[in-house]
Parts: C-alpha cells; structure tokens; sequence
C-alpha cells in the first residue's frame, strides 16, 4: 500500500469510527474534484457530474465500515461508485440508447496511473470501440440491453418480444464477434 493509499484509509477509518468530520473534509477535498473529472469525462453535464461526485462522497460518509483497504484501493472503490450511480441515473431517466463510449472500461486506480499505462488503456478503449460499431444493430442492442442495463436474457426477450433463444444466440454471436475483434486489435490473446 503507498503512503498516500496509507493516509487515505486512516482517514476512512476516522470516519467510519468517529465520524470524524476533519477526516472527511480532507478526503472529500482530495476526490471530490477528481470524481468530477472523471465524470466529466464520461459524458455527464456539469450540474449531474457535481450531483453524482457528491452523491459518492456522501456514500463514503456514510459507509465508510464497508471500505475494505486490503480489497481495493479508496480511489477505486469510489470511483467505481460514481461509476454505478451515473448508471444508477442513466437508468433511471429511461435513456433508451446508451453510447459504449460514455462507459469507462476500466476505473483508474490513483497509485498506478502513469502516462504509458493511458496511453495503452485507450488503445484497447479504441479497439473495443471499434469492435461494438462493427456489431450488426440486432446484436449491439442486445449487448447494450445485457452490459449496460444489466438485463437478463429472460428479461432482453420479454422487452424486446424475441425468443429467448434467438437472444441467447445473437449474444453467443456477438461474443464471437467482439473476441475476434479484440484478439485481432492485439487487446487478448487467441486460446
């Protein structure tokens, strides 16, 4: 664990402990911002990624008892629950399309970003990118409806009226598709 990781998690557990306000100040000071940024980044209007940043914030005030620092670090397991509350919202306003390129593939972890690390994680962003644009429209809306509304299939084939086995096929398909895609960009390796 880093000594910034170190601090971050005696601050937490000041929180969770003594509800220690000072604590809480420091480390909404610290990610407050970056959980804005990175919100921002992910496609969220100013006024939704201040309401989601705080909404996480407020998430750690008050359960700070559930911060695991041998799991993850707080960095992560904030950005993360950022990352669920923009879902949490897009879901709720009944967004029918969602865009792959709004969803951050990976959530960066403070201690281990550095500028080749970026720089290789866009590539694989950009591959996959590609790949879902080279999905037939039959296939990315299933996709879609699976990963980014966590839909069952039972679910995806009463929305969409199709069998449930011409759902379960079209995304046995477009897994198919999408590893190809990937191994060919060089993002896993071919078993």
């Amino acid at each position: 664990m880093t000594p910034l990781a170190s601090e971050h998690a005696a601050l937490v557990a000041a929180v969770a402990e003594k509800r220690d306000r000072e604590a809480f100040t420091r480390l909404f000071d610290y990610f407050g911002p970056r959980l804005n940024a990175y919100l921002l980044r992910l496609g969220c209007d100013r006024a939704a990624a201040e309401e989601i940043a705080q909404d996480a914030m407020l998430s750690l005030w008050r359960k700070a008892h559930l911060f695991e620092p041998e799991k993850s670090s707080l960095a992560t397991w904030l950005y993360r629950i950022a990352r669920n509350r923009r879902i949490d919202v897009l879901r709720r306003d009944r967004v029918d399309f969602v865009d792959p390129d709004d969803f951050a593939l990976d959530i960066p972890d403070e201690s281990t970003i550095d500028a080749e690390r970026m720089i290789d994680q866009q590539a694989r962003d950009d591959v996959l990118r590609s790949a879902l644009s080279g999905l037939p429209e039959e296939q990315l809306a299933l996709v879609r409806l699976a990963f980014f509304e966590s839909l069952s299939h039972s679910e995806i084939a009463e929305r969409t009226g199709l069998p449930l086995g011409t759902v379960k096929s079209r995304i046995r398909l477009a897994f198919t598709r999408l590893r190809r895609a990937l191994e060919a960009g060089g993002v896993v390796e071919a078993e």
